[in-house]
């Protein structure tokens, strides 16, 4: 009876404590997303308030900083839009980020323009190549790609490189660039403008009868700092050597005064995985040193992490092993290991311990990419995965990757996975 008794007892505790980081999880992505940090951008002190709230929870959490304060801080150069962005097409005013994107390098512009309207199949004959740039001088120039087929991949990437030029080129003398797409809108941040705005419209449109297009873009270039936000536990036997967990936490941020971009699974749900994991390992301290790197300007280009690599805290080489975080909020299909193929020995023990514990529906290796924070650690030879979830929602660099629809769905196994793995490292 005793033993009944010890073992309800434990099972109770741990279904308690697996609830109370479901809900820390999710009042972390519900803060990250939040109409109120702007996108975590770099217009409306998005990306430095966000810095500001993951500094209060390592505070409170009771991580220490490597010197006097968590941050550690650096510029960058962007192209922000920071006031109303409008595009009427004949009056009809289209919603920003449902009915069309800027591309992120555009200046400002304002004013009401004439159209030439052209296919983008047409751009492969030369004739109607150089009848488009002479009949679109001065105007708006829409390319309708939605019937574009080709199975030739040398003709397909001359279309798309025909494309670019006719929207960047200052040689070409459009005063923008339309672009009509039945492909899925997604977004971007920049750091240099372009010589004249181009759009992506996903919308139905009458091409043919279309007269005006009228567009108010202000664009605006800075130099805005920003940070890493770095803390630690020490360990407990070897406090020199480190085990180390980073997540991005910027993400794109506004796109004019009213529409931002959530960010909630990229990545509010790779840096919840980050303070969970903190929050963890502070009452419970590893063997080694576990430092905690919430990483800034990874959409722009992992500035961040390369920035960290080549100002590191302490020697890169104390780095046991590192584990980056970015998508962290499905996992319906599993997990995907980048490096999982380059460090057979730590994916044998990830997969061993998920076969034990069956956290996860499956744990899938892939080998080196550098897509994510991971990248600039790897190239310095620090062993390191980038792991992100499989399955779920598919809202990504749009303005439907919201709280609201982010399941979180193995967050609570995909935790203790990682908990168990980092207690194995040897």
């Amino acid at each position: 009876m005793k033993r009944l008794v010890f073992y309800l007892l434990l099972v109770f505790i741990v279904l308690s404590t697996s609830g109370q980081s479901l809900e820390y999880a999710r009042q972390i992505v519900q803060k990250l997303s939040s109409p109120e940090l702007a996108g975590r951008g770099y217009v409306d002190h998005g990306n430095a308030n966000a810095a500001k709230y993951i500094k209060g929870q390592y505070t409170e959490i009771g991580l220490k900083p490597f010197d006097k304060d968590f941050y550690q801080s650096f510029k960058i150069d962007v192209n922000t839009f920071p006031s109303a962005m409008k595009l009427q097409i004949d009056g009809v005013e289209l919603i920003p980020g449902e009915e069309y994107i800027a591309d992120p390098v555009s200046p400002s512009l304002s004013g009401e323009y004439a159209v030439y309207v052209v296919k983008k199949q047409d751009l492969l004959d030369d004739n109607q190549l150089r009848k488009a740039i002479k009949l679109s001088a001065g105007k708006v120039l829409i390319i309708d790609e939605c019937d574009f087929k080709t199975d030739d991949k040398d003709k397909a990437q001359k279309a798309t490189d025909l494309v670019t030029s006719l929207k960047y080129s200052p040689q070409i003398p459009t005063v923008a660039t339309i672009v009509h797409s039945a492909e899925k809108l997604s977004w971007n941040n920049a750091t240099l403008q372009g010589s004249k705005p181009a759009f992506t419209i996903k919308k139905e449109l009458d091409l043919e009868n279309i007269k005006k297009v009228k567009i108010d873009v202000k664009a605006k270039m800075v130099n805005y700092k920003t940070q890493n936000i770095i803390g630690y536990v020490k360990g407990t036997e070897q406090p020199d050597s480190f085990l180390v967990v980073t997540a991005h936490y910027d993400h794109l941020g506004k796109m004019g005064d009213k529409t931002y971009f959530p960010g909630a699974n990229d990545n509010a749900s790779g840096v919840a995985m980050l303070l969970t994991l903190a929050k963890y390992f502070a009452a419970d301290p590893p063997r080694y040193s576990i430092a905690f790197m919430a990483l800034s300007a990874e959409e722009i280009g992992i500035v961040g992490a390369k920035y960290y690599v080549e100002h590191p805290f302490f020697d890169l080489n104390k780095i046991k092993f590192l584990v980056n975080f970015d998508l962290a909020g499905t996992g319906d299909e599993g997990i995907k290991v980048v490096n999982g193929s380059v460090h057979k020995d730590k994916f044998e023990i990830l997969t061993r311990i998920n076969g034990e514990k069956n956290c996860m529906t499956s744990v899938q290796s892939r080998g080196a990419a550098c897509n994510s924070d991971h990248c600039p650690f790897h190239e310095k030879g620090v062993p390191c995965f980038y792991i992100y979830t499989l399955g779920g929602i598919q809202a990504y660099h749009d303005v439907y990757d919201r709280y609201e629809t982010l399941p979180l769905t193995a967050f609570t196994g995909y935790s203790q996975l990682m908990i168990e793995f980092f207690g194995n490292i040897k």
